[in-house]
């Protein structure tokens, strides 16, 4: 699917029903004047359709506001007036709303959108036949994803009613819910157009994927704040970042995945990367709140590597058919690739990017280490990489410390180094050469917290974190002010995910680009 350009169509006239996937955007101003201005914004930022949410205006006249509208508008568009039942703004009458959106259709606007609920009542004033417009029959659950069955029940019954085109949309409140929109999409082939979203985060690979997917459009945000459904993308990043009109049904995919993920900036690193290098794919963020079930609902070929990070590194090692001998010893998976025979082989690259960002930080290369006390902060995944990684490198002794120190114990016993507990740090007691945080505190969004108090950074000469949003964390400005050398953790970031890209694309990885795109993503944050 390749997303074309679409030249000024008011009308449903001659709308080709089998064209590739669209962009989409709702206008949602409370006025005509901020509708006509979104429109506006809405064309220029990328968006193919605009949907007109009329139950958004303060005080819509129909008479006077629709045509207006629609002639203002510079794409095709739907025409919608959500009731308050369905999740809408609207609370009119239902002759009164039905009679609105007749009159849409009486327009010819290329489409209406009329709720199934509705739809009986709907298409028994008449409205087929009158004009080109076509007609959307949407069902939406705020509240859950209903079983694959109960989808293809209501797809059936939309076609049924009268639908050109079916619109499901339910709140997804786990990734796995994705596969049942997925198959619901594919059944519908040789039915007719179909569009089908999961809804929140936890569903946006449905919104970002929608061509490969095979629905007839996606809905992007004109900004933040101006979503119309939760989990909606914006337009420029659907556009730009994820290429959505280089997108077809044999797209590769890739993606994070974490809990939380929203503050991740490798889908703007490795798209980046991707483009670049004329590579064919999508990298895409993925909410998993449990690994194995989600890796089995999208056990498919062209889901071909995942990132992985926090929570889920230690689990990700438990997945794997065959795992990289480095990312046994270490005892985590931070990458995770299909193999010809559609199992996943798992590897560790986040080791050598964290010492190596610690070596040049030192003030050399490899050896750097030699001889130095390093303390770890955590015993998750990433821990266990640098622990790993600074014994291999030749530190004298390694601390792993930990809130838990039942923890901490079991990965220092396992890595073969001492263990304490987080307040002996944080109390002076555990001093070292170098302190590394690898544990996710002071992350977006909770940039004001610190691992360990200011007070104790003085007993160490360097201080790592792993932590990259934002770029200079408060433990980072606090060893700064303590006299420390600071690394951050951009560089470790790049790194690995260039050793992650090469295993996921067969090709080097253009690191100025990598770099750039995390810079320019976090300054647009």
């Amino acid at each position: 699917m390749r997303m074309r350009a679409i030249s000024r169509v008011s009308d449903g006239a001659d709308f080709d029903m089998t064209a590739d996937c669209l962009l989409c955007t709702s206008v949602t101003a409370q006025t005509t004047h901020g509708m006509e201005r979104e429109m506006a914004e809405a064309v220029e930022a990328g968006a193919q359709i605009i949907e007109l949410r009329l139950d958004f205006l303060a005080n819509l006249n129909p008479a006077r506001d629709l045509p207006k509208l629609v002639a203002a508008c510079p794409v095709p568009a739907i025409v919608t007036f959500r009731p308050k039942w369905e999740g809408g703004h609207c609370e009119w009458p239902e002759d009164e709303r039905l009679a609105v959106l007749a009159m849409a259709a009486s327009m010819g606007v290329a489409f209406v959108d009329i709720e199934l609920k509705a739809a009986d009542k709907f298409f028994a004033l008449r409205v087929r036949g009158r004009s080109p417009t076509k007609f959307i029959v949407s069902s939406h659950d705020f509240e859950k994803t209903l079983p694959t069955e109960e989808l293809l029940g209501i797809a059936t019954r939309g076609w049924e009613v009268g639908a050109d085109v079916v619109k499901i949309a339910n709140m997804a409140q786990d990734i796995t819910e994705v596969r049942n929109v997925y198959d619901m999409i594919q059944a519908q082939e040789g039915k007719g157009p179909c569009i089908g979203l999961s809804m929140s985060e936890c569903g946006q690979m449905s919104r970002i994927l929608a061509p490969k997917f095979g629905s007839m459009l996606t809905f992007g945000a004109l900004s933040q704040g101006k979503e119309s459904a939760p989990g909606q993308p914006s337009l420029s990043s659907l556009a730009g970042m994820y290429r959505l009109g280089q997108q077809t049904r044999d797209t590769p995919v890739f993606g994070v995945i974490g809990n939380p993920v929203a503050h991740s900036r490798s889908p703007a690193l490795h798209n980046a990367a991707l483009a670049a290098t004329s590579s064919e794919g999508c990298y895409v963020p993925l909410l998993v709140h449990h690994l194995e079930p989600f890796l089995r609902a999208f056990d498919m070929p062209t889901f071909q590597g995942y990132s992985v990070t926090i929570p889920h590194k230690e689990a990700a090692l438990r997945c794997c058919k065959e795992v990289d001998p480095v990312a046994a010893r270490i005892g985590a998976v931070n990458t995770l690739v299909r193999q010809p025979d559609g199992s996943l082989k798992g590897y560790n690259t986040d080791w050598l990017a964290a010492i190596e960002a610690i070596e040049q930080g030192l003030g050399g290369g490899e050896g750097a280490l030699a001889g130095r006390r390093v303390v770890v902060l955590g015993a998750g995944g990433a821990g266990r990489a640098l622990a790993f990684g600074a014994l291999a490198r030749g530190a004298a002794s390694v601390v792993i410390a930990n809130r838990s120190l039942d923890r901490a114990q079991a990965l220092a016993e396992a890595v073969g180094c001492e263990a304490a507990a987080l307040e002996e740090v944080a109390a002076g007691k555990v001093r070292g050469d170098v302190l590394a945080n690898t544990t996710a505190v002071g992350m977006h969004p909770h940039d004001n917290a610190s691992p360990v108090p200011a007070e104790a950074l003085p007993a160490f000469s360097l201080v790592f974190d792993a932590v990259y949003t934002p770029l200079e964390t408060v433990l980072l400005k606090e060893a700064a002010a303590a006299g420390c050398v600071v690394v951050s953790g951009l560089e470790m970031f790049v790194g690995q995910a260039a050793a992650q890209f090469k295993l996921f694309t067969g090709k080097e990885a253009p690191l100025d680009v990598m770099r750039q795109s995390v810079l320019d993503s976090i300054k647009e944050q």
